[in-house]
């Protein structure tokens, strides 16, 4: 090593930098702002929401918001990942613990009306965005997410015929999609703390899918005699 470049007392002077230190936000204050970016996405549209809509719904200077996050994509992918992240568990759990297949997708049902209790903006995000996200490298997951979300479905459905719980001329592709579609558009209008649990919400639902909402012949009999 050059001897010159040793300061006076002999040591290695270190290289000034104007780097500024990154700011990390207390956890709970992140999750409040990743709370409120995730309402004003589902209300306003991720591609209609800037940054500074985002600061001004949090009470802050938009400058304020970048010492937490680097841009309102870093936000969102946040926001979905942990929705997804959640989910997941919840799905595994249920497909890892050996039901029948009507149990299976009873899981199933409770556990999203759940997520959707929990992260009803994410969940609209997803129903909104995730088609235009997913193509994005950095939004890939979604794909995945949803490859997986598909596959679950249709195999306990597929098991549920084969096994003579589900009717056997069953379309199971179509029932994958009704009961996709009809689940999760339920964040449009589900707001926590209503009048329903998430239980509740999904105990109805699937007595409708499953047992149908006309009275069954023996009931009408039974009210007849």
């Amino acid at each position: 090593m050059d001897p010159r470049a040793r300061d006076h007392n002999g040591s290695v002077p270190t290289k000034p930098t104007n780097k500024k230190p990154q700011v990390t936000a207390a956890p709970a204050r992140r999750r409040e702002l990743l709370d409120t970016a995730a309402e004003v996405f589902a209300e306003q549209g991720y591609n209609a929401t800037t940054v500074r809509t985002i600061a001004d719904h949090a009470g802050m200077l938009a400058g304020s918001l970048y010492y937490h996050f680097d841009s309102k994509e870093s936000m969102l992918e946040e926001i979905l990942r942990t929705f997804l992240d959640e989910l997941w568990d919840g799905y595994d759990t249920v497909l890892d613990a050996g039901l029948g297949p009507r149990e299976t997708l009873e899981a199933l049902v409770t556990e999203s009306f759940r997520e959707i209790d929990r992260h009803r903006a994410a969940v609209a995000i997803y129903q909104k965005e995730s088609k235009q996200l997913a193509v994005q490298e950095r939004f890939a997951f979604l794909a995945e997410s949803q490859r997986k979300f598909e596959k679950a479905w249709l195999s306990t459905l597929e098991r549920g015929v084969a096994e003579r719980v589900f009717r056997a001329d069953l379309d199971v592709r179509l029932t994958y999609r009704f009961v996709r579609d009809t689940v999760w558009v339920a964040a449009s209008w589900y707001r926590p703390g209503g009048q329903h649990s998430p239980e509740e919400i999904a105990r109805q639902y699937l007595s409708m899918v499953l047992d149908g909402i006309a009275v069954r012949e023996e009931q009408q009999e039974h009210r007849s005699t």
